[in-house]
């Protein structure tokens, strides 16, 4: 957790908050790889790319 913490620190500090929505999409898509990865929800995921 503090990563996560110093990370907004930065962000607040430095006024870089166009970089939370990147941030929050790579999570995200970083996610769908991983559980798309070895679940029967995979050949619907692939289908999208």
């Amino acid at each position: 957790m503090d990563f996560i913490s110093d990370l907004w620190k930065y962000l607040k500090q430095r006024k870089k908050f166009w970089l939370a929505p990147v941030i929050v999409a790579l999570l995200l898509l970083g996610l769908l790889i991983v559980i798309g990865g070895g679940s029967a929800i995979a050949p619907f995921i692939y289908t999208l790319f």
